[in-house]
C-alpha cells in the first residue's frame, strides 16, 4: 500500500466515552497510510472508548490539549460517541486548538457526533456536512449545509454519519489529509464569513 501520508502529523482529539470503531479503524487507517498520529486529550494516562451499550477499550493519551499546538499538526480528526464530543466542547482549550485548523486551512475529518466540536467555533456557517442525525439540527442552526450522505468533503473538511461510513470516511479523510492545506481558503475568505454557494 501506497504510504500517501508520509512525513504528515495528524491529531486525533477525543476523550472517555469516544465511539471505539469511530478511533480506531481510522487511526489505523491513517498510519497505514505512513501518518504519524498523537492522540490529544484533556487528562493524560488512558482514555476509555464506548462500544454498543458499555465502555469498551481504553487508548494511551499522548499530549494534553492545553499543551498542543495545531501548528505542529498537518491535520486533526474527530470521532464521535455520543459522550465524547458533549465533554470536548465545553473546553476553552479544545474549541482554540480546534479553531487553529480552520484558521490555517488544514484539514479536519469527524465522524458521527465528532462535529459537535466544531459548531463551538462558530466557523462551519456555510459548510457543506453530514453526522449523525440527532445532531443535524444543532449544525443547521450553526449555520451548516446538512446533507445525510455517507461522506461528504468541502473544501478539506469531511464528515461522515455513523460506524458503517468509516470505509468511506477514511478513503476521503486519507484523500484530503494528503491534499493538506486549502491555500486560497486561508485569508482569501475569513472563516467569520460564511462561504457563498450555488444552489
Amino acid at each position: 500500500m501506497a504510504k500517501e501520508l508520509s512525513g504528515k502529523k495528524v491529531a486525533i482529539l477525543a476523550t472517555d466515552g469516544f465511539e471505539q470503531s469511530e478511533l480506531f479503524d481510522p487511526k489505523e487507517a491513517l498510519e497505514n497510510a505512513g501518518a504519524e498520529v498523537t492522540i490529544v486529550s484533556l487528562k493524560l494516562g488512558e482514555i476509555k472508548g464506548w462500544k454498543d451499550k458499555d465502555w469498551g477499550q481504553s487508548i494511551k493519551v499522548d499530549m494534553l490539549v492545553s499543551q498542543a499546538d495545531p501548528q505542529k499538526f498537518d491535520a486533526l480528526m474527530l470521532p464521535g460517541g455520543v459522550i465524547n464530543p458533549d465533554r470536548l466542547r465545553m473546553e476553552p482549550k479544545v474549541v482554540e486548538f480546534v479553531t487553529g485548523f480552520f484558521s490555517e486551512g488544514k484539514p479536519i475529518a469527524a465522524i458521527c457526533h465528532g462535529p459537535q466540536t466544531l459548531i463551538e467555533t462558530g466557523l462551519i456557517a456555510g459548510r457543506r456536512m453530514t453526522s449523525w442525525p440527532s445532531i443535524k439540527t444543532d449544525l443547521l442552526n450553526a449555520g451548516a449545509d446538512w446533507v445525510d450522505e455517507e461522506v461528504v468533503v468541502d473544501e478539506g473538511l469531511v464528515t461522515s454519519r455513523k460506524p458503517a461510513d468509516i470505509p468511506a470516511f477514511n478513503r476521503k479523510m486519507i484523500e484530503e489529509f494528503k491534499e493538506g492545506k486549502h491555500a486560497h481558503r486561508n485569508g482569501a475568505r475569513p472563516y467569520d464569513e460564511p462561504r457563498s454557494r450555488t444552489h
